[in-house]
């Protein structure tokens, strides 16, 4: 595996990191890169039009419940990653799409999904190594 250059280390994203401002970069972060938002978003960008209604989007995440998946939808709008189209219908309908900002985030996404996919055997060797020195 290649170690990164001096250079990436002490750049602009380290700076960043180290200042005092981190609360913004934090707080962005731990919303977008929670396993919700992720599965959310991929799940938004295969559907047609980048758009789902809310029933569709629960059936398509395994596992996540109704409440997780509001306030999850409410923090991706907040932050204008996606939109919600509120249809005046009886029953209501109700779809959530991704904004421009938001498929503007889905290739750093790929590239994070890429990255961990091309490293995971080596990542699942240091885990078994580490849980074997810790016995």
């Amino acid at each position: 595996m290649k170690k990164p250059n001096k250079d990436a280390v002490g750049g602009p994203v380290a700076l960043t990191c180290r200042s005092e401002e981190t609360g913004p970069l934090r707080d962005l972060l731990a919303k977008i890169g929670d396993k919700w938002s992720i599965l959310l978003m991929v799940s938004l960008s295969r559907r047609p039009g980048y758009r789902a209604r809310f029933s569709e989007l629960q059936r398509l995440i395994d596992g996540i419940s109704q409440r997780m998946l509001t306030t999850t939808l409410r923090q991706l709008e907040r932050d204008g990653l996606l939109s919600r189209h509120v249809f005046a219908e009886v029953p209501p309908r109700v779809e959530y799409e991704l904004t421009p900002l938001g498929l503007s985030l889905l290739e750093p996404m790929r590239t994070l999904v890429h990255w961990i996919g091309s490293n995971w055997d080596v990542i699942k060797e240091a885990r078994v190594g580490f849980d074997h020195r810790i016995r």
